[in-house]
């Protein structure tokens, strides 16, 4: 079996590479590493222990001549390469050269070889954007609603829409939860991301060892011929239950290893209370029952980090007090903290965030004013967390028919709800574009499976920029079930871009 894999510097890409080489049928991986100098010394590593093994392209994931080079003679090519944040929120050109035109210029190698390769694409639940208590399960075939401003979303939102309108012979897509990793609390203590997480936010965790584990296992039940019915489809990676917290949950969790809780080192208004991205996966079993991938448990993970890193115990002799004025106090003033754009008036981020620039000021600093979920402030906390309670959202369509009994009738059901309509004959083959409007007269190509199974819509309306969900949301039920959650129906909102930078203007009366 001949991988090639991109992004194997990061932490699942790490994972999937040493897992993927104690497999005796994988006669070889070819990885691709930037020209950097931090890699240099990577790539002599690898070389040392896995040999002729590992084989190495070194330039840009935006470089055809790099692609081509890295999927030739491949079987199958696994793509995991991302620029994430805080890195996309502070270089957001980073972003768009490798979620967005890199994997375009990968999906195009991989299209173009004589014998084409297998592709798997990781994407993300950032495309689902903000859930809270009133929709905390989401699935495949959900409304794909980036958070205004959330760049790294955007170009992977961008990059999905782009593989599943290749017409590849063969892919998967894969959409990747919230990732433990050894250096958790080391890499979230120099930006004010942490900030951006709602204390409702639910969030569903998974491993880097069990998403490198989960790609050994495809690789494994491939090379056997077992995964006939796996391929040409969209799943979540989560954890499933052992996995599923809150926002609040995650600062206990990380803040117990320095011997603090989520209240002695923050003020509930610091936090903010939407515009994130999380979901518990309502159908991480899809996965789970393929592959038997889930091992590590969210609290359990969170213990092993503390042990690998016994530095982080010595926390517990300092203060709470000082521990939050040397560490979380000095983020509050960080660029991309939600507090430092209250303070500097960035009306456009507040409105965003926090609904609007005075509501920001006005939140209330004691954590006696708020509803947790976690504290059972909305009923059983153990019992939201169930499958089987969970309040689901329309896709539109009878789902009970499985998509090889999909009719006109399903499509039309689905594009009505999404206040369009299918304009296209269907023959039958979900994979095959067709003709759709949106309520904005746009006419558009697209496959059956990328809008019922995707949940994909009008590659104008809803690929950001801008970001219309306000105006959107007033047609199309789709939208409306969930962006309702955590806007008022009377924002009217459009938030955009101009030079890269965040702004808004009102819905003018001519896009009401």
């Amino acid at each position: 079996m001949k991988i090639a894999m991109t992004g194997t510097s990061g932490q699942m890409g790490r994972e999937a590479l040493k897992q993927s080489l104690e497999l005796p049928e994988v006669e070889w991986v070819r990885i691709l590493l930037t020209k950097k100098k931090r890699n240099d010394k990577l790539a002599k590593a690898l070389q040392k222990k896995y040999g002729a093994r590992i084989q190495i392209v070194r330039g840009q994931l935006s470089e055809r001549s790099v692609c081509d080079a890295l999927v030739k003679d491949a079987e199958i090519v696994v793509h995991m390469a991302a620029v994430i944040p805080p890195a996309s929120d502070n270089f957001p050109e980073r972003s768009e050269e490798c979620n967005r035109v890199g994997t375009c210029t990968l999906i195009d190698a991989v299209k173009a070889c004589k014998v084409q390769p297998k592709y798997i694409h990781i994407s993300t639940v950032a495309l689902y954007g903000n859930r809270n208590e009133k929709h905390p399960f989401g699935r495949v075939g959900d409304p794909l609603l980036v958070s205004p401003f959330d760049r790294y979303a955007m170009d992977k939102l961008y990059a999905e829409r782009y593989c599943l309108d290749a017409e590849l012979k063969c892919f998967v897509v894969l959409r990747q939860t919230a990732m433990l990793h050894p250096d958790m609390m080391k890499n979230n203590l120099s930006d004010g991301l942490m900030f951006h997480t709602p204390l409702n936010a639910p969030l569903e965790w998974v491993s880097s060892r069990d998403s490198g584990f989960l790609i050994r296992r495809i690789l494994e039940r491939e090379s056997k011929g077992e995964l006939g019915g796996f391929w040409n489809n969209i799943y979540n990676i989560g954890a499933g239950k052992k996995g599923r917290c809150t926002g609040y949950d995650t600062f206990n969790d990380g803040f117990a290893i320095i011997g603090g809780t989520t209240e002695k080192f923050f003020y509930p208004n610091e936090l903010a209370p939407r515009n994130f991205h999380g979901l518990w996966f309502y159908d991480a079993e899809e996965l789970e029952a393929l592959f038997s991938f889930q091992r590590d448990g969210v609290k359990e993970y969170w213990k092993e980090i503390a042990r690998q890193h016994k530095v982080y115990a010595l926390g517990r002799i300092v203060p709470a007090k000082l521990i939050r004025i040397l560490l979380f106090k000095k983020l509050l003033r960080h660029p991309n903290s939600p507090r430092r754009w209250a303070e500097e008036g960035d009306e456009a981020k507040c409105t965003a965030v926090f609904g609007s620039l005075q509501r920001a000021k006005e939140l209330s600093s004691d954590w006696k004013d708020y509803k947790l979920l976690s504290k059972g402030d909305f009923g059983d906390y153990d019992a939201f967390k169930e499958e089987k309670n969970a309040v689901l959202l329309s896709h539109g369509y009878d789902e009970t028919k499985p998509m090889n009994a999909w009719g006109k009738e399903e499509l039309s059901s689905a594009a009505a709800f999404r206040g369009g309509e299918c304009l296209g004959e269907y023959d039958g083959d979900p994979y095959k574009k067709i003709s759709w409007k949106c309520h904005d007269g746009h006419i558009f190509e697209a496959s059956p499976f990328t809008v019922l199974r995707g949940g994909h819509w009008c590659p104008v309306c809803h690929q950001p920029v801008p970001w219309d969900f306000d105006r959107i949301a007033k047609f199309s039920p789709f939208v409306a079930q969930v962006w309702y959650d955590s806007h008022e129906k009377e924002e009217n909102i459009v938030y955009d871009l101009k030079e890269g930078k965040p702004v808004l203007r009102p819905i003018a009366e001519e896009e009401a």
